[in-house]
């Protein structure tokens, strides 16, 4: 029997990152029978605290409905999704809506601000659902660099502007999960670049957990993961570990 030398110590285990989102087994199909349309299939996924991912594929591979579902707009068809270990499939409609209340920030295509509201106001409207002030939406513009634009009204803000308007909005909550679908749809390159740069900065100074789905292949230079879905499945899954600065990016 041979034993090991008294002064050797056992390798320490690896810490497997916290999982803060997590899908198992998740289906999403609309419709019955002959019409049925499976738009996510057998989706099995961890997404780490604090991970900035990119979401790729053409139209119809399942982006948009895999946001959804993670932000409680859809049900699920079959499987579990379950937040900071809270299983959040299956929720009634009153829970799912403190959920998106108190966990989940939107960023669209589309700013949707209030035009009669001040880029303060629209931040702080927001902040009032969860009971956040007027001190929290203040450190939400200046996050985004607009604190020297939060008395003006969004037609007094540029195309990015607004954007970065929204995104404080979004984040005014402190969400534990940023969905953002197309958040560059509408915006020249240089824009862009300056939103989406925006957008990394604040949500790691506010520990968010980013899911952000575009056609624009271009933008998953700056991710820290990358997924890419097809007829409503995941084919490829992959890390960055030097994920490109948003100043760097082209399309």
């Amino acid at each position: 029997m041979t034993t090991a030398p008294a002064d050797s110590q056992a390798a320490p285990a690896a810490t497997k990152p916290e999982a803060v989102i997590r899908l198992e087994g998740v289906d999403k199909t609309f419709g019955e029978g002959d019409l049925a349309v499976h738009a996510l299939k057998d989706t099995t996924l961890d997404i780490e605290r604090g991970q900035f991912l990119v979401v790729l594929g053409p139209s119809g591979s399942g982006k948009t409905t895999l946001m959804n579902l993670i932000g409680g707009i859809e049900p699920v068809t079959a499987g579990t999704i379950t937040v900071e270990g809270d299983v959040v499939s299956g929720l009634d409609e009153a829970a799912l809506t403190e959920y998106r209340r108190r966990k989940v920030g939107f960023v669209f295509q589309f700013y949707n601000l209030i035009p009669t509201l001040t880029a303060q106001e629209n931040v702080a409207l927001v902040g009032e659902l969860v009971g956040a002030g007027e001190e929290e939406a203040a450190e939400s513009l200046e996050a985004v660099g607009l604190a020297d634009r939060a008395g003006r009204f969004p037609s007094l803000l540029s195309g990015g502007e607004q954007q970065r308007v929204a995104i404080a909005r979004a984040l005014v909550k402190r969400p534990t999960v940023l969905l953002l679908d197309e958040p560059t749809g509408s915006l020249d390159l240089e824009t862009g670049r300056q939103v989406l740069g925006v957008l990394r900065s604040a949500a790691r100074t506010f520990s968010s957990t980013v899911l952000l789905v575009t056609h624009n292949s271009a933008i998953a230079r700056m991710a820290d993961r990358v997924i890419h879905l097809h007829s409503g499945r995941v084919v490829e899954d992959q890390l960055q570990p030097r994920p490109a600065d948003a100043s760097e990016l082209q399309w």
